[in-house]
């Protein structure tokens, strides 16, 4: 099954001004994404997509990588990984370069899967579930006074619908932190589960600090409390922390997600399918995280194929720890507006209140629209 030819597309949205909404990092004013296509010439197309801003990586497919994979046998995506990986390395270890191969590599295994007329799932071994619960990411800031009651009334919407867990941003001044937790927390009740994202806006002294004063408000997680690059930081602010603490969605490759596992620096691994290396990174970072006895939860971000894929594989990954009664992983489900994640696929993801099914079509199971793709091409 010889590969033909490699599309890329950059989808961008511009934001109308009542959807911006802010993360510690900035003000969020479109959504865009790349999507690759992988075609053969048998006929078969597969899709992939990249973490990160998209003009980036595709220059790097168009002009490294394609090159490299017309001609190539598709089922063969280990060896068409550890080729881009490996011939690029003085340069690519991280960020774009490995976020590239992940497209690349969705797609191979979607075109896997279809070949073989099976979900992507079933060929990382079997899933362990077929329905996954969701917690909803939300609750960002928005160009208002009064967050704290904005944010109230969007998590009370998030319960009606149906959802037990939701995760809320922070990093935004100790004290505006704990007034909105505080908010959030009595809006939702105690019966729910509440975890907060700084996305790195602390040292590890203010991270502690503000774990200290909203430990009493049981938030199941704290994700990212420091910059990706202090390992050191996440150790003393989960030695301290009563919370459990959470990170990697910025981390690439089995190599940048070794040390967390053998320092044990988090508690929950979040590793992105669409940055950290595709199916195949990802599947060994899940050996890694078990290796460790961490749980996984995938980091999802992103359009309709981001979200498919990120299903196969929580479908597949095993119960951390195994038992009777396994706790089993929460998925992440992106409620901010994102006509990529919505629009995108022809069959979405049968969701009822905050349980998923898993596409179980063969590969992703992904039917793509094609009059999106086109209308949303930058």
């Amino acid at each position: 099954m010889k590969i033909r030819e490699v599309r890329t597309w950059v989808l961008r949205h511009e934001l109308p001004e009542i959807d911006v909404f802010g993360s510690s990092k900035g003000w969020h004013t479109v959504r865009q994404a790349l999507v690759v296509e992988i075609l053969t010439e048998d006929g078969l197309t597969g899709f992939g997509e990249a973490y990160g801003p998209p003009s980036v990586n595709r220059t790097l497919i168009d002009e490294m990588y394609a090159p490299r994979l017309v001609g190539k046998n598709a089922l063969e995506h280990a060896v068409i990984w550890e080729d881009l990986y490996s011939t690029f390395r003085d340069y690519g270890r991280k960020g774009w370069p490995v976020a590239a191969i992940s497209a690349i590599d969705i797609a191979l295994w979607d075109l896997k899967g279809k070949a073989l007329r099976q979900p992507v799932f079933r060929l990382l071994g079997g899933p362990f579930r077929t329905q996954v619960r969701a917690y909803a990411t939300g609750l960002y800031r928005h160009r208002i006074a009064d967050n704290a009651t904005a944010l109230a009334r969007e998590a009370e919407a998030y319960t009606a619908e149906g959802f037990r867990a939701m995760k809320m941003k922070v990093g935004f001044g100790l004290d505006e932190d704990v007034r909105n937790i505080r908010a959030v927390r009595a809006a939702i009740g105690d019966d729910r589960l509440l975890a907060i994202d700084a996305n790195h806006a602390y040292d590890a002294g203010q991270a502690i600090r503000l774990g200290r004063k909203v430990e009493a408000y049981d938030l199941a997680w704290f994700e990212e409390p420091v910059v990706p690059e202090d390992v050191d930081g996440y150790c003393q602010v989960k030695a301290t922390l009563r919370i459990p603490i959470s990170g990697g969605e910025t981390e690439y490759a089995r190599w940048g997600f070794r040390e967390l596992c053998a320092r044990r620096a988090v508690d929950i691994l979040q590793p992105d399918i669409c940055g950290c290396g595709g199916f195949t990174e990802a599947w060994r970072i899940a050996a890694l995280a078990s290796a460790s006895s961490m749980t996984v939860y995938p980091h999802v971000w992103g359009t309709a194929v981001g979200l498919f894929a990120s299903l196969h594989l929580t479908a597949a990954l095993p119960p951390n720890p195994p038992a009777m009664l396994a706790a089993e992983p929460l998925f992440e489900l992106d409620r901010t507006p994102n006509p990529l994640r919505d629009q995108l696929a022809l069959n979405p993801p049968k969701r009822a209140g905050d349980v998923l099914d898993v596409p179980t079509g063969p590969g992703l199971g992904l039917e793509i629209d094609r009059a999106v793709l086109e209308r949303y091409r930058a």
